[in-house]
């Protein structure tokens, strides 16, 4: 887990994204949210979430870069929303989390 979270502590990006995305997080919902992501059955653990979703933003960094013509701002800043909320939730103590 520890290494999933450096990588995103070490993640770089405009503010204006991380902005948006922390406004987001407000009314993140792992169900609601996380589903549109992570399509194949169940809900995976957040750990495992979080990985997923760290590959997912690369490619959507990496589009950004090179001004790809299907780069989408607003699905850039989903994935930070979810990426925001799994970390958050990878970081609480289990007894906190509402079942």
């Amino acid at each position: 887990m520890q290494d999933v979270l450096g990588t995103l502590r070490a993640l770089r990006r405009p503010p204006l994204l991380i902005r948006a995305a922390r406004i987001g997080l407000e009314d993140y919902h792992r169900e609601v949210h996380l589903r549109r992501f992570m399509r194949d059955g169940a809900l995976p653990s957040s750990t495992t979430a979080l990985s997923r979703l760290i590959e997912t933003e690369a490619t959507l960094e990496q589009d950004r870069h090179t001004c790809a013509a299907g780069y989408s701002p607003a699905r850039h800043v989903d994935i930070l929303i979810a990426m925001m909320g799994e970390a958050r939730l990878a970081c609480t103590p289990p007894a906190l989390v509402e079942a």
